[in-house]
Parts: C-alpha cells; structure tokens; sequence
C-alpha cells in the first residue's frame, strides 16, 4: 500500500510539467498520423511506431524507408546522426537515472527532447521519489506521442487541416525551459558557453550541421572547466 502511495504521488507530481508537451506532441503526432496514411498505410503503423520506435523526425524518416528500397546500413547511419544529440544527453543524465532501479531501462528508450528537459531541470519536490517521478515524466510523454499518432492514423483520412507552424510549439516550450533555468541558476557561465558554441558551430558549419558539433565542442568545454565551475556555484 506504501508503494502504491509513493507511485501516485510522483504520477500527480510529475503531470503537470508535462501538460504543455501535451498540447505539442498530440498535436505534431496526429500531423504523423496523417502523414502516414497518405502514404498508403493503415493505422496500425503509426500507433505501433510511436509506442515501439518513439523518435518523432526519425519516425517521418522511417515511414520513407518503408515504401523504399530496402538498406539497413544506411537506416542505421541514418538513425544514428538524427538522434545523435540522444547521445550526450544519455552522458549528462549518468547521474541522474542512477539507483534508479529496472525503471531505468525505460527511463533509456523513453528519453526525448522534451523529457529530458523536464527531468533535467525541475526541482523534485521533497518527498517525491526521483524514480518514479522521472519514469511518469517520461511515461506521460511517450503516451501523449502515442495518442496524437493513434488519432491522426485512424481519423486521417478524415481530417483535412494545415498543420504548418505547430512544429514551432516545441521550440517555444525549450525557450521557456531555457528562461526558468537562466532564472535557477546561481552563475551564468555553463549557459552563456553553451550559447556561444553553438553560435560559433552555426556559423562555422552550418544550420544543417551544428547541433552535433556544438555538442562535442559543449561537451570537451564543460568537462574541462567542471572543477572551476563548481566552485564558483558552492561560492555563489
């Protein structure tokens, strides 16, 4: 009964953090939704990807692959540089998902842009399992995802609407992330080198090119200004 207990509370405090992925992942899953009935798919297709694959613009990518020609080499490479960023979010989540139990399985596959987010930089509330609260997180995400898929692959043939902008809500959820995470913060450092790497990647390689080499260069940059960094936050 305990359990239970610990259980329901990390699930009413995590649902609303994730009430405004909500809005966005619905939304952009029944666009996917009907993406992939325009393609001759049935419904089962995107409920069954959303739920197994879980990787939205690798999800649009994976509908091509399957109407193609078949080559697993150059889906993987593919995969891997879409979903790179997964990468160095995995290794800033170490500590994060430890003593985390079987939970931390799932708390892996589910990870996304907009989970990690939200696990990342919300102060759990005293009393909250982290465990839990993280896994509910991640939970609710993937289920929204699910459910957007789910309508737009069975009512796809149905609706007729411009879905042009809405990818824009997932940008203006991280930039109000980002001002509650400026607004935490005891010292700016970490956040205005990560600002200034990725202008300088932008510029150097490209729009389609930065994000990975931001990454790695945030990455190398952090690791070795760590120490001196956390000094100055336990001086602050």
């Amino acid at each position: 009964m305990e359990k239970k207990m610990v259980i329901k509370k990390a699930a009413i405090a995590a649902f609303p953090h994730t009430v405004p992925i909500f809005a966005g992942f619905t939304f952009l899953g029944i666009a996917y939704g009907i993406y992939m009935r325009s393609l001759g798919f049935s419904a089962v297709y995107p409920s069954l990807m959303s739920l197994t694959i879980f990787a939205g613009s690798m999800e649009f990518v994976a509908a091509n692959f399957l109407i193609g020609a078949f080559h697993p080499l150059n889906a993987l490479f593919l995969t891997i540089m879409v979903n790179a960023r997964h990468i160095f979010y995995g290794i800033s989540m170490l500590d994060k998902y430890n003593n985390t139990g079987k939970k931390k399985w799932y708390l892996i596959f589910g990870m996304c842009d907009e989970s990690f987010s939200i696990n990342c930089t919300t102060d759990i509330p005293e009393g909250i399992d982290k465990g839990w609260f993280m896994f509910f997180v991640t939970l609710f995400n993937h289920m929204y995802w699910f459910l957007g898929a789910t309508i737009g692959g069975v009512f796809g043939n149905l609706m007729q609407f411009s879905t042009e902008g809405l990818d824009f809500v997932m940008t203006a959820l991280f930039i109000v992330i980002f001002i509650n995470q400026w607004q935490k913060e005891k010292i700016h450092d970490s956040t205005v080198c990560g600002i200034g790497l990725s202008v300088a990647c932008l510029m150097i390689f490209g729009e389609s090119n930065f994000i990975l080499a931001s990454m790695l260069a945030i990455l190398i940059i952090l690791t070795v200004l760590r120490k001196s960094l956390e000094k100055k936050v336990d001086e602050a």
